[in-house]
């Protein structure tokens, strides 16, 4: 791909940019070939892939090298973008927000630090990978897990840092001290790492004054290069519910019966109840299924869960901890359900042991073959009280939605006890531009509808971010206002991540809504 510069620098002017970074990391760590620009493109763009083209990235290997960059791009007003591993698929990869930023690359910084098995904790650099804290782990036989996300080649810190969730929950609420480079290329510690040789920076989340830690999720106000994540001890034993239910409307009685439990402890982290499309989309294609125009039909998902044997929506419950204390909050699982339904779920066990040691996988993947060509795939991710009634209205809403723009539905509800997120999953065929074009219509009405209900989504894709941040709109956008006053205090060159979340420093905020 040729290159794309930032907008109204000079390719001169940009070239005498590379060169100090050259001076920075080495000639071989400023990526700057067609292929290396192409490598950081969102894989999955619904339009024009250049509307978030990189013009170059730059890899460097340590702290003292990201300074180094930030120093420079400052100098000379070089736009970066930074990336743990760049593997944010379905919300845009590793590509800029801003097209012809420089994709800032922190792959190399890939050490796990520290672990403490007794205190539950792990320190790390961005570059580690699901799998590689898991194969720490493993190899020194320290009985602690991570959540892992459907894909297991990101990064911890990159998926806090962005809200991202499993089955354990909110990844950004076990973040527990960061080191972060400023856009001037000075360092920070936050919470109790800003007392040197501090023997809590990663056990207690508070220090002294204002905590800093979630200021740096989901913002443009600095680079993280270490940060403190507690871990999960391995549970002693673990019991799977296989939960299907039948009915469309089922959905509804599950979300009221099993929020409270979720409250009051009884069930742990997030519980995810998704379409019966979403148990066969990694293992089937569409034609298998149907040829016809416009989305997958009802009756064919009745076709679905007949020959698979599911109902309309399933999931799994697990319910970890002690045996004895899994059995009775089994029971209470069982007996709120039995409440609505005589249909018996599957209960397996198996020793935490054997849950933990299957580790990271990226099968999921399976599903951009649905099509059968170049695939896809973008999620749409509101957030709503966990309500059945608000869950109901949220889907009847969206499957509507669908319908109307011939998008086959696929959704999943996660639980987490007073709020619920729905991921809505549009596959997409990259192969056919009106299904391209019908899917970013569908996505735009979308985002209108769950602001006309007072919900957000919890993250966004690249196109989206403007639209979403724009919907805080409470006292003529007081917070954007206020989030883009930190913004231009602390990096008033704006070199750092502009656009992202919205967030625009003064430099660039002329492309606020821009492709």
């Amino acid at each position: 791909m040729e290159r794309v510069l930032p907008p109204g620098m000079s390719a001169a002017a940009f070239d005498k940019g590379l060169v100090a970074l050259r001076g920075v990391v080495g000639a071989e760590w400023v990526l700057d070939s067609d292929e290396d620009r192409d490598t950081y493109l969102d894989p999955y763009a619904t339009g024009n892939a250049k509307a978030h083209a990189p013009s170059a990235a730059v890899a460097p290997a340590n702290l003292e090298q990201v300074q180094a960059v930030m120093r420079v791009a400052n100098a000379h007003r070089l736009p970066l973008w930074p990336i743990s591993r760049g593997k944010n698929f379905g919300y845009g990869g590793a590509a800029p927000r801003l097209p012809g930023s420089l994709v800032l690359d922190l792959g190399r910084l890939n050490r796990v630090l520290e672990v403490n098995e007794k205190l539950g904790y792990c320190v790390i650099e961005p570059g580690v990978t699901f799998y590689d804290l898991h194969e720490h782990l493993t190899r020194a036989g320290i009985a602690l897990e991570f959540g892992v996300p459907n894909f297991g080649w990101g990064s911890p810190v990159g998926n806090a840092l962005d809200r991202g969730f499993s089955f354990r929950g909110d990844h950004s609420s076990s973040i527990c001290g960061m080191e972060v480079v400023l856009p001037d290329g000075s360092v920070l510690r936050t919470g109790n790492g800003a007392m040197p040789g501090s023997a809590i920076w990663a056990t207690a989340r508070h220090g002294f004054g204002p905590s800093w830690d979630q200021a740096f999720v989901q913002a443009n106000y600095g680079v993280v290069t270490k940060m403190g994540l507690w871990l999960h001890p391995v549970p002693e034993q673990v019991i799977s519910v296989q939960v299907a239910l039948d009915a469309q409307d089922d959905l509804g009685w599950f979300v009221d019966e099993v929020s409270p439990l979720l409250m009051r402890g009884v069930l742990g982290g997030n519980i995810a109840i998704s379409t019966a499309t979403n148990s066969v989309i990694d293992s089937s294609q569409r034609q298998e299924w149907y040829t016809g125009p416009g989305a997958l039909p009802d009756s064919v998902v009745t076709r679905m869960m007949a020959e698979r044997g599911m109902g309309w929506w399933n999931g799994t419950v697990r319910i970890s901890g002690h045996e004895d204390s899994n059995q009775a909050n089994l029971n209470r699982l069982l007996s709120a359900m039995g409440r609505h339904t005589r249909r018996e779920f599957q209960v397996s066990r198996a020793s935490g042991a054997s849950q933990a040691a299957r580790g990271p996988v990226v099968t999921r993947l399976k599903v951009l073959n649905w099509f059968g060509g170049r695939g896809g795939h973008v999620g749409f991710s509101p957030v709503m009280p966990a309500s059945g009634a608000a869950v109901l209205g949220q889907f009847r809403r969206t499957k509507a939605r669908y319908d109307e723009h011939g998008i086959d539905y696929n959704g999943t509800f996660y639980l987490n006890g007073r709020s619920v997120t729905n991921v809505n999953l549009m596959l997409i065929n990259l192969d056919d531009a009106d299904h391209s074009a019908r899917t970013q219509r569908l996505f735009d009405v979308l985002v209108s509808d769950a602001s006309a209900q007072g919900y957000a989504e919890y993250r966004t894709h690249l196109d989206y971010m403007d639209a979403v941040a724009a919907s805080f709109d409470f006292n003529d956008h007081a917070l954007r206002r206020f989030n883009e006053r930190v913004k231009d205090a602390i990096d008033p060159n704006g070199i750092l991540a502009p656009g992202r979340n919205g967030i625009w420093p003064s430099a660039w905020r002329n492309q606020r809504g821009s492709e």
